[in-house]
């Protein structure tokens, strides 16, 4: 998956099933976590959902929420910190 399908992909997750607001519009600079719009339970789903798209393991030790605060620094992070996953 390119940068901008894994892009899309983070924010529609984020949109729909993370905020869980109608009409709710995020952008890849949109502050998530310094802002309250998520809480830490919601980091630990948006950093799963963050593996998947990537095709990353990526350490939760590794990771800060600050880390995942927007969308590019949630791939940024992934990319920084993330390990190719096999594939078997």
């Amino acid at each position: 998956m390119d940068h901008d399908s894994q892009t899309h992909t983070i924010i529609d997750y984020i949109t729909r099933e993370v905020l869980r607001r109608p009409g709710a519009q995020i952008t890849t600079d949109t502050p998530l976590v310094s802002s309250g719009l998520i809480d830490s339970f919601a980091v630990v789903d948006i950093l799963m959902k963050l593996e998947d798209v990537t095709n990353m393991h990526i350490s939760a030790g590794k990771v800060q929420p600050k880390d995942l605060d927007t969308v590019n620094l949630m791939l940024a992070t992934a990319t920084r910190v993330g390990k190719a996953r096999s594939s078997t």
